[in-house]
Order: structure tokens, then sequence, then C-alpha cells
């Protein structure tokens, strides 16, 4: 990205080989549906929220840099958040983006990136999908970008909110055809979250079947 120094654009490829192969080797992730993601323009990722690794699991799973949207309180340790800075963190309030967050979301969107969301608004307790909450509607508009959907299943199983550490068990991440700008033209807040909503469900059904499918 021109944004971004060589030495951050560096810093972002080595993290992601390394974390590419422990994601393998402990997580034994595997991805589908890449070929959804678009390869160029700006995009809001959605996805379900099962575990603290979800940011990095989808990372990994899209050839595209992602940015990544993080709660204000995770800044304030001071090395914490050079790391999420250099990883394109963009902090929130825990009400929702913030008239800063939401600006310099729709700056990167704006310039063609990629940026990604929970729209359940928090981790599961249970692994399951969650209702999806309509605050993401307004900056789908107002970016004039495609919605991506795409599900997370095992992480929930490798890191759930009740322990302290991850374990290793099987994960799969399955992307979904976008809804694109013209799509939501005739779609009200209510029709678009409930359409973005199942397709991510059908996203979701997928990885699940995938990960059983190892046994």
């Amino acid at each position: 990205m021109s944004q971004r120094s060589l030495s951050l654009r560096l810093w972002y490829t080595f993290l992601k080989f390394v974390c590419q192969v422990l994601a393998v080797l402990v997580f034994r992730i595997r991805s589908f549906g890449r070929e959804n993601v678009p390869e160029t323009g700006g995009g809001l990722v959605m996805s379900n929220h099962q575990s603290n690794m979800d940011p990095v699991l989808v990372g990994l799973s899209t050839r595209r840099r992602l940015n990544y949207l993080a709660r204000e309180t995770l800044f304030g340790f001071a090395p914490f958040r050079w790391l999420i800075h250099s990883l394109d963190a963009i902090a929130i309030d825990r009400e929702g983006l913030g008239l800063s967050g939401l600006k310099e979301t729709l700056r990167r969107l704006k310039r063609g990136e990629l940026v990604l969301m929970f729209p359940e608004g928090t981790r599961t307790w249970d692994g399951e999908f969650a209702t999806l909450k309509p605050g993401f509607c307004a900056l789908a508009r107002r970016a004039n970008v495609p919605l991506v959907p795409v599900a997370i299943d095992g992480a929930f199983e490798a890191w759930p909110r009740s322990r302290m550490l991850p374990r290793a068990r099987a994960v799969r991440v399955q992307f979904g055809p976008p809804l694109w700008p013209s799509d939501m033209e005739r779609l009200d807040d209510a029709a678009l979250v409930a359409e973005i909503e199942g397709r991510m469900k059908a996203c979701f059904e997928a990885a699940r079947r995938h990960r059983r499918e190892i046994g």
C-alpha cells in the first residue's frame, strides 16, 4: 500500500508468514471461497466472532491486507498499541465506531482497502451464530463498497471466552459471495441486515460442515 512505509509492509508480511505457519501446525486452518473476496477496491468483510484469534484467522485466509477494528481500551498499553497500529487497527469506542473511528474507516474504504467487522458486536458465549447489530448499515451505504460475508468455525473450541489460553483445535474459514452496492440500493436497513445475516449463516454452516468432515 502506498500509504504505508516499506518497513511496515515487510513487518506485516513477516508476521503473516509466522502466524500462517502456526495456524497450520496448531489449528490445521483451511479456508474456502477466497475467490469471493474482490481482488481490488474497498470492502467491508463481515465475520462472526468466536474468539480473540478471529482477526488473525480471517486475515490469514485472504490474499489481501485487512484493516481491523479494535476497542480503544486495547490501545492503553504502549507496546501493544504499537503492535496493533502496525497491523492497521482502527480504534473504536465501546458503543460503536465513534466519530474518529468512522472517519478513519471511511477513509480506508474509499482508498480501496478492506476493513474487517464483527457485526454480532461481541464474541459468542456458546460458539453459535448470534443476531447481527444494524450499526454497519450506515457505514456500508456511505462507503458504497461491497459487503463480503465470512464465517469461522472451530475458533470457539480452540479459544472460548472461558479459557485464558488457546488449545489445538481444527479451524475452518468460509467466504461467501459479496453483496454489492447496487444490491443494497433496493434494501432498507432491516432487509440489509437480514440479507447479510443470511449470507453469513450460510458461510457458517459451510465452515462447520468442512470442520466436521475431518472427523
